[in-house]
């Protein structure tokens, strides 16, 4: 049977889409936290998972901004500084990638992120987000209970992802130890563009992270889930009203897609061959509403305008 797609799903695709246009996108900002471990062995697990990051993030060319606040530098006043300075920096084209890593707790009523001194809620965390300019956003909080904080992060134009499916998941998660493999793994690069946008990795950590549960022979206290639309149920697999946004969101590019990222002479090129993988992933979605000739007419010339771009990039 075929699943149909609403025309107002189609037409937030789309939407999206031309957010994610690469002529008019410029650079990427990240920020990272590793909150209060609370004992050594998560104060080290999280700050050893933020300098990770942030390693991985600086080395991804001139076209980034990494913050990466951990240890005793990781308070609400700090991050309240860091966003201060992304707002004065990032313009509507840039993309915010906050990235939470810790504990978390969730009451029934309000999230909250523990951080060394007083804690941020997810309501504070949103207002911060709500001030950055930049059009595209995406927020990955791997904490405790971060399905908790889903209502208060939800924005148009922002995916949110968490490692838990709700404020009731409050034991610590393994999530973040895979997120942070999944930008290092070419493995994750499931499509093998060389670039891993954030579906690929939610999908390496998602699997990562159960298969983590399954060799301990333990009952999964985790369950990921992400919402890229900006309203709705979130869900822990992409279906045909949710996952497009996140595919379209480029996290870490490496080998050949790096070095033209950093190229200003190939840049636009990369920026155009991005833009027609994400008008293909959007086209797949639609394909059980489409005629089939149609389905194919354009999905032929979209590949054909795919290959002249990536032999120009070889070249």
């Amino acid at each position: 049977m075929r699943r149909q797609i609403d025309r107002r799903t189609i037409i937030a695709l789309f939407a999206l889409l031309g957010m994610a246009a690469p002529q008019v996108r410029a650079s990427t900002y990240y920020v990272v936290v590793a909150g209060l471990g609370g004992e050594p062995d998560y104060e080290q697990r999280f700050n050893a998972a933020a300098k990770d990051l942030e390693k991985t993030f600086k080395s991804a060319g001139t076209n980034t901004q990494a913050y990466v606040l951990s240890g005793p530098e990781a308070t609400a006043s700090h991050l309240k500084d860091t966003f201060r300075t992304v707002v004065n920096a990032a313009r509507a084209e840039d993309d915010l990638v906050l990235i939470l890593i810790g504990h978390g707790s969730f009451d029934g009523t309000e999230y909250k992120f523990n951080l060394p001194g007083p804690d941020v809620t997810g309501e504070e965390i949103a207002d911060m987000c709500n001030h950055v300019p930049t059009r595209r956003q995406l927020i990955v909080d791997t904490s405790s209970a971060s399905g908790g904080a889903m209502r208060a992060f939800e924005r148009p134009g922002r995916a949110v992802v968490a490692a838990t499916k709700s404020g009731t998941e409050k034991n610590a998660t393994v999530f973040a130890r895979y997120w942070v493999q999944a930008l290092q793994d070419p493995a994750s690069d499931t499509d093998k563009s060389g670039s891993i946008d954030a579906l690929e990795a939610f999908t390496y950590a998602s699997k990562k992270t159960a298969a983590f549960y399954d060799s301990q022979k333990r009952l999964s206290t985790e369950h990921a889930v992400f919402d890229d639309i900006g309203h709705g149920e979130p869900v822990r697999e992409p279906d045909t009203k949710q996952g497009a946004y996140l595919a379209s969101f480029t996290l870490f590019r490496f080998g050949k897609n790096q070095q033209a990222a950093n190229d200003p002479a190939k840049r636009q090129l990369l920026m155009k061959k991005e833009e027609l993988e994400q008008q293909i992933d959007i086209l797949k979605y639609q394909k059980a509403a489409m005629d089939p000739a149609d389905y194919k007419k354009q999905l032929t010339t979209m590949l054909l305008d795919l290959a002249r771009v990536q032999q120009e990039l070889d070249k």
